[in-house]
């Protein structure tokens, strides 16, 4: 079927770009080389071209957050097989982490410099092959080490496929129906890995770390067809901003380094000080060099917009929340209850689909509602589930204590995810597409490390020893302070779309005289 419709493609290219030609006029070219893609400004009409360029964007990122949740089921079997204690069994996922939440920012600018096009089919290459060899060694090193390149790999091509989607199609209700098919993608990619993990697992652990490399390499057959191939000035490397570089990739490396392993070593142990210690005088060093810099890596003046640095807050709060509190449940659910990864998966995945079926009109319904009313219902869902789940008790089943909360979570991710992504690249210049993007996603992904660092410490250091068929340790604490995260959000995003609401009733009041 795949092949099909690549071939598809391949024999109708010439006629498919006339027809987008005929949408829009050419812009001017940008820093990386390129001549910026064609804007569709149409939400109807999109021609096969399109959608199969849509299709392999969506599906990149499906596997990006397929990934990070997927392999967390399989844990259990890979450190029996491999006879991984805990403390390298988190690396497995923290190495994941490390790669994709340290480098994001240099991943986006890099698309933005370099080109989105040859920086998205390199690190989607380099994902798939990367997959395939994880499946198949041995070595505990080596497979925590492919798991970081497949971090490194996805910091690019995230940052590059969003830019690529805010660059084609234009602001309004064409990106909006873009964006919400991309990030809902996303989102379900991280809301059905349970799924795959469990199923996966069943087979092998090893079909679960390499079934996304088969996927990345027909996904990267497809993108060499149908990612438009454009020419345009040359790169200058006094373009690269070679020191903010360094600085933002040490600071965000050493700041999820240091958390990841604080529930190991402790939080005031000397190696968690100091490694902190050093990614804050990074991050001091980055603000500097970026304020003198001529082509800055992060333009300081982009974080003056008060929406996309709410975007930013509101996801790292909202998948610091949702990764904290799956990573618990699986705990539970598996450690204390005793449920199979298999049965575990089927659990969550009514929210699964749940978020796969919004795909369907939620562009509509951000043109509509718009961003900060939909993340207020979002994040009063989120709280809603939390609090639904911290009646558990022993004795009390699926439907009584999991699935209200699983149907909420559901709904939270389906409207906030898509909402935080359309809000943080919302108004932002095309050769700044990247940087944006890559600020979201490095928001989001630092949300989730720090948040799953800090549920680990709270339910170590509980000093309880778990209770077959009972809450776990530190259990309730933790759903408290993901819960917390939650009201954060609720509350940001009430003033953000009460800040909106004045300034629209200003205008309207200017407009009359």
């Amino acid at each position: 079927m795949r092949m099909h419709i690549v071939g598809r493609v391949a024999h109708t290219t010439t006629e498919v770009m006339t027809n987008v030609r005929s949408e829009s006029p050419v812009r001017d070219a940008d820093p990386a080389g390129e001549q910026a893609p064609l804007h569709l400004t149409s939400a109807s009409g999109w021609t096969p071209r399109t959608w199969l360029l849509l299709v392999v964007l969506a599906g990149a990122l499906f596997l990006d957050g397929l990934d990070i949740s997927m392999v967390g089921v399989a844990l259990p079997s890979i450190g029996a097989d491999l006879d991984m204690g805990q403390g390298q069994l988190q690396w497995i996922v923290s190495g994941y982490v490390l790669g994709y939440g340290g480098l994001l920012l240099l991943g986006g600018r890099a698309s933005d410099l370099f080109g989105r096009r040859r920086v998205f089919l390199s690190a989607l290459a380099v994902f798939g092959v990367a997959s395939v060899i994880s499946a198949v060694v041995d070595l505990n090193g080596l497979i925590i080490a492919l798991r970081f390149v497949k971090g490194v790999a996805a910091a690019f091509t995230v940052p590059a496929g969003l830019s690529i989607i805010t660059t084609t199609f234009a602001e309004g209700p064409a990106r909006n129906r873009a964006l919400s098919i991309y990030t809902v993608c996303g989102a379900s990619g991280f809301s059905l890995g349970l799924v795959f993990g469990g199923l996966l697992t069943e087979i092998s652990w090893r079909a679960t770390l390499g079934f996304p490399g088969p996927v990345a390499l027909l996904l990267l057959i497809a993108g060499v067809l149908v990612i438009p191939k454009i020419t345009g000035g040359a790169f200058r490397w006094a373009q690269f901003d070679l020191a903010g570089a360094v600085t933002s990739t040490g600071a965000l490396l050493l700041l999820v380094l240091g958390v990841v392993r604080a529930p190991v070593i402790g939080w005031v142990a000397p190696a968690t000080l100091g490694t902190l210690g050093v990614a804050a005088a990074s991050a001091i060093a980055f603000v500097v060099v970026e304020g003198r810099h001529r082509h800055p890596l992060v333009r300081l003046g982009i974080l003056r917009s008060m929406r996309l640095v709410h975007a930013n807050l509101s996801g790292a709060l909202m998948f610091g929340g949702y990764a904290a509190f799956q990573f618990v449940v699986t705990l539970y659910l598996q450690d204390s209850l005793g449920w199979s990864p298999l049965s575990m998966a089927l659990g969550f995945l009514p929210a699964g689909l749940i978020v796969a079926a919004s795909a369907i009109r939620m562009d509509q319904v951000l043109d509509r509602v718009g961003t900060p009313v939909l993340m207020i219902v979002g994040f009063a869902a989120f709280l809603g589930g939390y609090l639904w789940f911290a009646r558990a008790e022993s004795g009390m089943s699926y439907v009584e204590f999991l699935l209200p909360t699983i149907i909420l979570l559901g709904i939270g991710f389906a409207v906030t995810f898509p909402s935080v992504t359309a809000q943080g690249t919302s108004g932002v210049s095309d050769d700044e597409q990247g940087l944006a993007s890559g600020l979201v996603n490095t928001s989001v992904q630092v949300g989730g490390a720090i948040m799953m660092a800090v549920v680990t410490a709270i339910l170590t250091s509980s000093g309880s020893t778990n209770v077959p068929g009972e809450p776990l340790a530190g259990m309730d604490t933790a759903i408290w302070v993901v819960s917390g995260l939650s009201v954060v959000g609720l509350v940001g995003a009430v003033v953000v779309a009460s800040l909106e609401r004045r300034e629209r009733r200003e205008a309207a009041i200017l407009a009359d005289f």
